[in-house]
Parts: C-alpha cells; sequence; structure tokens
C-alpha cells in the first residue's frame, strides 16, 4: 500500500506488515518515521535490530543469507536496508522479491533511501513490493507550510513564540530540519527560566540566539523563481554562492525549467486551461502551484529572452564574457520572478 506521512501512526497500529519502505530527501522526516516505526515493532516484540548499508558493492546473498536463516527459537528482529542510490541493480530486485515470496514472520524490514523517480513507481518489480508492505513518500517541507511546522514544533517543548518570530526562525533554518530541530533545544535551554511557566518567544530573542543555518539547492531556488518570490529567490542565490556552487549547476536547473514552459505556454496560448496543462505534462504534485503561478505570468516571447540571456551568462561562466556571471544570474531570476524595473533593486550576491 502507498501511504501519506500522517497516516504512518494509524497503519501501524491497525497493521502489521512485514516491510516499510520510506523514500525521500529529508533527514529529520525520515528518522523520525523509521524511529516510529522502530517503537511500535519493539512495542510487538521485535527486539532485535540489523542493519545493513547497500550500497553498489553490497552482496545481497547476505541479505539472503541472513533472512533465510530459520530458528523455532529465533528473536523476532527489524532488518533495516539503508540505501544510497534510488537506482536498484537487478540482484537487489530479486533478492527482495524472493524474500517476499518466502516471508518470514520473525522479520520486519525497514527500506529506506532517497526519492524515488515516477518511472520506479510504475515497474512491475516495485508494485510487487509495495503490493506487501508500506510505500511512503516524504517530501521536504516548502515554504508556506514550515511556518505552522515550526509553531507546532515550539509549542511541543513548551514555547509559545509570536507571528514575527515564527517567521524569523523560519527564515534562519529554511531547508535544514535539523538545525530547526537544534535551535529549537537551544530555545528551549537558552530562554528559559526558573519559574517553570511557558517560553515566550519573540523576534528580538530569536535574532540574539539563532544561528542562520538556512540551506537550499537549486530545486528550490528554481521554484521560488516560478512563484515570483523575488526576495527570496535571490536570498537562495546568495545562499548558493556562499556555499561554494558552481553556477553553471544553478544556470542548467533554470534553463532546463524554462524549457519545460515553453510548450505549457504554447498550448495555453492556443486557449487550453492551466489545470489541463499542467496535468497533460506530468507535474508532480508538489510542484504544481510553482508552475501554475508561472504559467499565469509569463508568455513564450519572455521565456525565449530569458533562454537568450542565459547564453550570455553561459559565457561569461566559461570566460568568453567579462560580464559577472553571479551578478547576471541574479538579474535573470529578477526577471524570472516578475520583478518589473524600478519595482526591485538588483540584489549583487
Amino acid at each position: 500500500m502507498r501511504i501519506k506521512p500522517e497516516q504512518l501512526p494509524r497503519t501501524l497500529s491497525s497493521n502489521n506488515l512485514p516491510l516499510y519502505w520510506l523514500s525521500g530527501d529529508e533527514p529529520l522526516l525520515m528518522i523520525e518515521a523509521a524511529d516510529l516505526i522502530r517503537s511500535q515493532y519493539r512495542e510487538k516484540g521485535y527486539t532485535e535490530r540489523e542493519i545493513l548499508n547497500v550500497d553498489k558493492s553490497f552482496d545481497w546473498g547476505q541479505f539472503l543469507q541472513l533472512t533465510g536463516n530459520l530458528s523455532l527459537f529465533a528473536e523476532k528482529k527489524i532488518i533495516e536496508l539503508r540505501l544510497s542510490s534510488a537506482k536498484w541493480e537487478d540482484a537487489g530486485k530479486k533478492a527482495i522479491l524472493h524474500y517476499l515470496s518466502e516471508l518470514n514472520p520473525d522479520y520486519l524490514i525497514l527500506l529506506s533511501g532517497p526519492k524515488l523517480d515516477a518511472a520506479t513507481l510504475k515497474t512491475k518489480w516495485f508494485t510487487e513490493i509495495e503490493n506487501h508492505g508500506a510505500f511512503m513518500q516524504i517530501w521536504p517541507i516548502n515554504r508556506d507550510d514550515l511556518t505552522p511546522w515550526l509553531e507546532q514544533r515550539l509549542l511541543r517543548e513548551g514555547i509559545q513564540a509570536d507571528r514575527e518570530a515564527v517567521h524569523l526562525l523560519a527564515d534562519k533554518v529554511e531547508g535544514n530540519l535539523l538545525a530547526a530541530m537544534q535551535e529549537i533545544e537551544k530555545l528551549k535551554l537558552l530562554a528559559s527560566d526558573a519559574s517553570g511557566n511557558p517560553i515566550r518567544l519573540n523576534a528580538k530573542t530569536v535574532m540574539q540566539l539563532v544561528a542562520d543555518s538556512s540551506r537550499y539547492n537549486v530545486y528550490q531556488l528554481v521554484d521560488a523563481a516560478l512563484l515570483g518570490d523575488v526576495s527570496r529567490a535571490q536570498k537562495m542565490l546568495a545562499g548558493l554562492k556562499n556555499e561554494g556552487l558552481f553556477p553553471l549547476i544553478i544556470l542548467s536547473a533554470i534553463c532546463r525549467e524554462l524549457r519545460a514552459l515553453l510548450p505549457m505556454l504554447e498550448k495555453k496560448r492556443q486557449g487550453q486551461g492551466v489545470n489541463a496543462i499542467i496535468q497533460s505534462a506530468r507535474v508532480w504534485y508538489n510542484r504544481k502551484q510553482p508552475v501554475a503561478a508561472a504559467l499565469a505570468r509569463l508568455d513564450t516571447d519572455s521565456v525565449w529572452k530569458f533562454l537568450d540571456h542565459s547564453r550570455l551568462i553561459d559565457q561569461s561562466i566559461k570566460g568568453m564574457s567579462t560580464a559577472n556571471p553571479w551578478d547576471e544570474l541574479s538579474l535573470l531570476l529578477l526577471q524570472f520572478s516578475g520583478a518589473k524595473p524600478g519595482t526591485a533593486q538588483h540584489q549583487v550576491v
């Protein structure tokens, strides 16, 4: 079965499945989901735990030997397969399917690894695995959901924060939930008093105590530009520059998105509705809002201009132009995000 993260507690309490598969790129949420599964199965008597780190050199015979050992007095065991890659070799597929054909009720198989692509989710071998257990995709928390997520976590720790404080905290930890939890723990320690009363948090305290731990990737940057969030796109670009990311990686991601928009914008020009266009383009559901915002704001002429500008940025990155590639990327993102001339200051990153 395929479940959502919010369905995990109910699934654990109402089923005794032999296999769980966690897929995603958000470390904190992956860790918490795995911890919940382990906790529930320990209560069911699965007291032993075996961890197998699966990479290209992993011997799947080791897994088959481990799961093939039957004993009348065997302890119930959780066998964790930590996948380094979303791509499976044939030996791995065959080993898992072989195990599922001869299930051992004393074992729980817990798979965890990177996000799977859409093509993998449609394969026959994946469907067979999914039919025997629960598969859960864990998506990163987007900007809109981060503030309520932080509010909930703060309240859980006995911290009452005003709106400005939560927004400031979100700015400082966006894209890095592990850092968010570390900062909440630090706030709990440093902002508490001896009276035992609930901690009240304001923006000044956050500014004084919380480090800027925000972490971005090029996909978040592209989505910010698609949404038309000018200031956030510029902040992300500055963050990626400070992390030492090669600018050609950023430019490639932007160009790939621009080229993907062209056929969709052409369909819009022909009179098709945005929802129908997005559906036919098979846009992932968590990206529908950014793409829809871009389709409503842009046209094919502007996208071709952006691509032409991208060609000049490519030349500057490769030393064929005296232009500063980071300045030009900043300008391109301003235009892509929909900033009007004279309404947004060009931020040099």
